[in-house]
């Protein structure tokens, strides 16, 4: 999901933006809305961009990336999300991400960490479908090329074969 890396979440400020261009003064964004307002954020503004962000795991890596965890959510249930971060308590909350990240850490990840995601995975879904549907051809392709190079090589072996006899 590349295109996370110009998608970043603004402390203070409600939604997702994506970052149009740096100025001297700081960096000018666009909402994710139906407004598409542009707004100049200061230096000294926290800007968060979702291609740096992870969740926590238990397993050796530490961290699984913010796109892994939206691209799981995908795959398990596209735009019909079972549960609403607004009226979901903590115990739905942790099902849907035990479901999604089996291994997520249960004592770092805080159920309102999980809400924020689930809201930014919505309104990703809503205005930027493409940056999932990218990754949906990329995954075909891959997969369309595996299966060529593994129709192929055992062609190649073959052919060896017949000439050493």
């Amino acid at each position: 999901m590349e295109a996370l890396k110009e998608i970043a979440n603004i402390a203070g400020k409600s939604g997702l933006y994506r970052i149009m261009k740096p100025s001297r003064t700081g960096v000018i964004v666009e909402s994710l809305d139906e407004k598409k307002e542009k707004t100049m954020i200061g230096p000294t503004a926290r800007v968060s961009v979702l291609k740096d962000i992870s969740i926590y795991t238990d397993d050796e890596e530490q961290s699984k990336p913010l796109a892994d965890v939206f691209l799981a959510i995908y795959e398990k249930y596209e735009d019909t999300l079972p549960i609403t971060p607004k009226s979901a308590s903590n115990a739905e909350l942790a099902e849907f991400i035990g479901e999604v990240v089996p291994e997520y850490d249960r004592d770092r990840v805080h159920m309102s960490d999980v809400k924020k995601m689930i809201g930014w995975y919505t309104i990703l879904r809503k205005n930027l479908p493409e940056a999932f549907e990218k990754k949906a051809e990329e995954a075909t392709e891959v997969e369309a090329t595996a299966e060529a190079t593994s129709g192929e090589t055992p062609s190649a072996t073959t052919e060896t074969e017949e000439q050493k006899a």
